[in-house]
């Protein structure tokens, strides 16, 4: 059996609340909507964070950018002065 919360809310929660249900879910089924939403947000932030701790730590890969950034500037139309 699922674990039963009671909780209190206040009036933005209540207004996000109307919001995830849309007229179609109970309260229940979209606290659980809203959870697994909220879940699925972190996991991302936190694997997105994690790419960009191994990219920043890849001396390789730096390299190259710095190469690319070289090359890309001196593509670049001069500035007119």
């Amino acid at each position: 059996m699922g674990r039963s919360l009671h909780v209190r809310l206040d009036d933005a929660s209540a207004a996000a609340l109307e919001i995830v249900r849309a007229g179609e879910m109970t309260d229940s089924e979209a606290v659980r909507t809203a959870l697994r939403e909220a879940a699925a947000r972190r996991r991302v932030r936190s694997a997105l964070r994690e790419e960009v701790r191994r990219l920043a730590g890849d001396e390789d890969d730096r390299e190259e950018m710095q190469l690319v950034r070289e090359q890309l500037a001196e593509l670049a139309p001069s500035s007119p002065d």
